[in-house]
């Protein structure tokens, strides 16, 4: 080897194992980023080999085969047929699932005839023992010609000996035109070789299944655009069809490796399979399979709620103190509010959302483990693809109700690419917890207390506000679905995996790669945003303070209020001199229509950092002084909201029209710097955020201008 440092690539099919190895390997020394230009998400890790020698190795997303059927599976195809390519390997460590051995096969046999140096780790060998399943190892090795080594990534059981397979190869390892099989797995057509041959500007050390297969990919990998205009020309000139070729290519090689394959396994009658297609008999069942899944999606919508809100508090507790313990040992200045009310509450919005996205990606990765959740995926792919989506999506979807913020994050199950764009686009219109408080100060200006039989009438008002945003998600993504144009087809290819027990320590490192990524990524968004929130809501131009005491003391009953009370009405009055105050003002005539007042779109403004923040805004703007009973001050909170006036003097400012406007007005709008800036980072720029920004803002004001105007 020319370098002491050995790059390795981990290739294999989905469900394959593929991340039990490299987090075997690897530990906790990993990272993920994402492939230059693209945004499909690399893991990287290093280990040590026995000799001492280091190695860097770079986790392939899972493929069938070398002809994509998404974005994913189409950069393997381009890093392994360049050797030119940054992340081309010096050698691949093949992931294999023993308990579908010659479905696996496909993908090992192409990289063989590519002429990459391969060692073969065929997985799940603890599996394979508890139903005696017996592997010739050495046969298989003679008839791939490549090393073989049986492993487990459950159990670590052959660790050992992959390490050393791949420390021989780092010392002694030939050129890699030596590891071209004495006979090619697929032997190429006349056509093929003419194509290949009618092509200059080739990359040096391509081999000629390599260069087929480049041919095959030219219109979605990254070319020379010579090369790639030369492909093209030749495909066309020659009437080479594609589509054809690759399934005739797949064909043969099943065709001729069947027999050998066979002849390596030894499986009982009543094979693994029995007691998986037994349970799959009750979990995929037309009518029961889908209550299953909504059971345990109930499960999980209410851990969320329920297991998050402890540690939720405890945070928000922790940051309150850490607030008012830099408040007694800090000056009164504005380097300390920017400390407390910018620097600090911005961590503090990043880091309280860490419980739910811990328990989401927790649950899902444990039922991923199991193998459960690709049995929900298969069952509702059909519906899903009606509205553009996948089976996958309806996890994410789910989970919006709960956050939209570990919901868009869980997108990236979703492999093809159009799919994932809309579902993270449309994620954020299901109603999420934020908006909870908002729905519980307004849904009383709309409906009265009181009962329909057994249900509650503002229960009722609830679940209508959900289904409302449930309705508009699946408007949206139709929308998209018509206007996104995409050169992939929309098809799910799923492997249905033999259930097994989760593996804890994959679990929990895909939990700490979920969660870190979050709070290094988003977070830095989410603290700068909140950082030029509290400019706006603490600065203005001039005096403020004289302005808002001045305001304060010209009102009648100045002389009989308590100091609290002038404190509170004062900080009230300022926020009106404000930066925030000014655009709250300047924004009243576009909003005026929808029966929003200044007081309102200061809220607006505000709570883009949060919906929740809309409640405390018009606590501060309504001169709510604090108390230690929530309940008592939402109440209050609904008093003095509810004795405000509009102009007219007559007519109160939150009539049933306006209520109702600002309730469609919170279902529709984006109203979260968090789902933007989570957004921002999972597709690689801010187009997509601005669009979700922007199409989700004009369905609110459009939504709450209609309906204001139709009730007034």
């Amino acid at each position: 080897m020319k370098s002491d440092h050995l790059k390795i690539a981990l290739v294999g099919n989905p469900n394959a194992g593929k991340s039990s190895i490299f987090n075997l390997l690897t530990g906790l020394r990993q990272q993920v980023s994402n492939f230059p230009g693209v945004t499909i998400e690399k893991k990287t890790g290093a280990f040590d080999l026995p000799s001492g020698k280091k190695v860097a190795v770079t986790d392939l997303p899972g493929c069938y085969s070398l002809y994509p059927n998404s974005s994913d599976e189409r950069i393997v195809g381009e890093i392994l047929t360049n050797p030119q390519h940054l992340n081309f390997p010096d050698l691949v460590v093949y992931v294999l699932d023993v308990m579908n051995l010659e479905r696996h096969m496909l993908l090992a046999t192409q990289i063989i005839d590519l002429g990459i140096p391969m060692i073969l780790a065929v997985n799940m060998m603890d599996l394979a023992a508890a139903e005696n399943i017996q592997v010739d190892i050495a046969a298989l090795q003679a008839y791939l010609q490549v090393p073989v080594v049986p492993i487990s990534g459950r159990t670590a059981e052959g660790k050992d000996n992959l390490l050393q397979a791949i420390d021989q190869f780092h010392q002694s390892a030939p050129p890699h035109s030596a590891y071209l099989r004495k006979e090619a797995f697929y032997a190429l057509s006349a056509d093929e070789k003419s194509l290949i041959q009618s092509i200059s500007g080739w990359e040096a050390g391509k081999t000629d299944y390599s260069k087929l297969v480049s041919c095959h990919l030219a219109q979605d990998i990254s070319l020379a655009p010579a090369l790639q205009q030369g492909i093209e020309q030749s495909v066309q000139s020659q009437n080479f069809n594609r589509l054809r070729y690759q399934i005739n290519e797949t064909m043969t090689r099943f065709r001729d490796m069947a027999p050998s394959i066979k002849r390596t396994l030894d499986i009982p009658s009543e094979g693994y399979t029995k007691w998986t297609h037994r349970i799959d008999q009750i979990i995929t069942h037309r009518f029961i399979g889908p209550l299953i899944f909504f059971t345990i999606m109930l499960f999980v919508f209410q851990a969320i709620y329920a297991w998050s809100e402890a540690p939720m508090g405890w945070i928000e507790e922790t940051f309150a103190w850490m607030t008012d313990g830099v408040k007694s040992i800090m000056p009164e200045a504005w380097y300390t509010d920017l400390l407390t009310d910018g620097v600090i509450a911005g961590l503090g919005g990043v880091v309280v959302f860490v419980p739910q996205i811990t328990i989401l990606f927790l649950l899902i990765a444990l039922l991923e483990e199991s193998g459960y959740m690709s049995r929900a995926v298969f069952m509702f792919d059909e519906i899903m693809q009606k509205f553009g989506m996948n089976g996958r999506s309806l996890v994410s979807l789910i989970s919006s109700g709960a956050c939209a913020i570990p919901a868009i994050m869980a997108t990236r199950t979703i492999t093809d690419w159009k799919e994932r764009i809309i579902t993270m686009m449309v994620a954020p219109l299901i109603s999420c917890s934020a908006r909870i408080p908002v729905y519980a100060v307004l849904i009383g200006f709309v409906v009265p207390d009181g009962n329909w039989g057994i249900f509650n009438y503002q229960g009722l008002a609830f679940m209508g506000l959900y289904l409302l945003g449930i309705i508009a998600s699946l408007v949206a993504a139709l929308v998209f679905k018509w206007v996104i144009k995409s050169k992939q087809n929309s098809q799910l290819m799923i492997e249905l995996p033999v259930y097994k027990a989760p593996l804890m320590k994959n679990v929990l490192l895909t939990v700490r790669e979920k969660v870190w990524s979050f709070i290094s990524s988003a977070g830095q968004v989410i603290l700068g945003i909140s950082i030029v929130l509290w400019f706006l809501a603490s600065y203005g131009p001039g005096d403020m303070d004289a302005k808002a005491l001045a305001e304060v003391s010209a009102k009648p009953d100045y002389a009989t209020l308590t100091e609290d009370e002038r404190d509170a009405q004062i900080q009230g009055a300022k926020i009106s001199y404000s930066y925030a105050g000014y655009l709250g003002k300047a924004i009243e005539p576009a909003i005026a229509p929808l029966g929003f007042d200044w007081k309102i779109g200061i809220a607006l403004i505000t709570s883009f950092a949060a919906r929740e923040v809309f409640v405390g805004t018009m606590a501060t703007i309504y001169s709510i002084g604090s108390t230690d009973d929530e309940d008592e001050s939402t109440a209050t909170l609904r008093q003095k909201m509810g004795a405000e006036l509009k102009t007219d003097g007559v007519t109160k400012r939150y009539d049933f029209p306006t209520a109702l406007s600002l309730l469609v007005f919170y279902v529709f709008a984006m109203q979260c710097m968090s789902t933007l800036a989570v957004t921002k980072k999972e597709t690689n720029g801010w187009k997509w955020p601005m669009i979700q920004l922007g199409y989700m803002t004009a369905m609110a004001y459009f939504g709450s201008l209609l309906i204001y105007q139709f009730f007034s």
